[in-house]
């Protein structure tokens, strides 16, 4: 049996990204990665939904959830996140389930699901700041740190051990988005996301493959908030929650492809990147500036790229091979 080049790549990809941490170990590299790992997480779980044209703006609520509430059972409770984080991805599946199964089940679609979620991320993002005494309002919130590494309470000083933690994360994402696109949910979804009349006149439970999606990528969500928290040991509502988290989301995954399972890992790529030139470049001066470039990029993208750089780079690769 031959095997070919095309077969054997995610293999020799998947070690090349293992042994990456061991043969360069910048700190500051490997800070870059992480981040691009983690983010890239976060944008699969809302191509989740937004492949079907589930339009979400209210991700940065789930993952404030998921951030907030680990960190918060570890300081007040002393609750290890290995038992914190099931708690928050259950908070964050109910919140999903309290706002989605009524849209859901009143035909609320179109732009009244996007203000809807949109709402969502607004509501969480001003409960985390005006709950100060809690989670230290928009000055941030720090979890307890302990001396030293410890899996118990998922903390690390190493950079290899996060990301490692981060990579397979990652590729747990790829084959969760894997597993959905090869599944009858898909063929469910595609034909929801064409009429949603025809297909529950053809018998799809129209409500229940909806709430499942989008319940699926709630606790995708809230696990990147949970996972991004425990790494950078520093939060505020802004960096994991509210209205500017979702659009980002939205952004990078247009850009890099909403239809392709690597498009939102080159979609972080692109903002991570971005958000450390301005940093770098400007510094406080540029404070802001990603999500105003993010915004016009966003218009072009979906006026000149639609399938996003990825998805567009692909259909011309699949043009230009010769059939047969």
């Amino acid at each position: 049996m031959q095997v070919t080049l095309r077969q054997l790549a995610p293999w020799i990809a998947g070690a090349a990204l293992i042994a990456l941490p061991f043969v360069h170990r910048d700190p500051y590299h490997l800070h870059i990665f992480v981040l691009i790992l983690i983010w890239s997480f976060a944008y699969t779980s809302w191509s989740m939904m937004g492949r079907f044209g589930l339009v979400s703006l209210g991700h940065g609520g789930f993952m404030g959830v998921g951030a907030y509430v680990t960190a918060l059972l570890w300081n007040h409770l002393g609750l290890s996140p290995w038992f914190g984080i099931p708690i928050s991805l259950v908070c964050a599946g109910f919140l999903a389930v309290i706002v989605g199964y009524p849209c859901f089940r009143f035909r609320i679609t179109g732009h009244y699901f996007v203000l809807v979620t949109l709402a969502l991320s607004g509501i969480v993002l001003q409960v985390i700041t005006a709950s100060r005494d809690w989670t230290g309002g928009s000055l941030g919130f720090s979890p307890n740190r302990i001396k030293g590494n410890s899996i118990a309470v998922l903390q690390f000083e190493d950079k290899t051990t996060w990301y490692l933690i981060a990579l397979g994360v990652w590729a747990v994402g790829l084959l969760i988005w894997r597993h959905v696109d090869r599944s009858m949910d898909r063929y469910a979804l595609e034909a929801i996301s064409e009429d949603e009349d025809a297909a529950a006149a053809a018998g799809v439970n129209v409500t229940w493959e909806k709430l499942k999606i989008t319940v699926l990528s709630a606790l995708m969500t809230a696990f990147a908030g949970a996972l991004y928290t425990q790494y950078q040991m520093f939060i505020t509502p802004d960096t994991v929650s509210g209205i500017a988290i979702s659009l980002q989301m939205v952004f990078a995954v247009i850009v890099g492809g909403v239809y392709v399972a690597l498009g939102p890992t080159v979609g972080a790529i692109i903002t991570i990147l971005l958000a450390e030139f301005l940093r770098i470049g400007f510094g406080t001066k540029a404070v802001g500036w990603d999500n105003l470039i993010y915004g016009v990029l966003l218009v072009l993208f979906i006026i000149f790229l639609p399938k996003g750089i990825l998805g567009s780079a692909i259909e011309k690769f699949r043009a230009r091979r010769p059939s047969g």
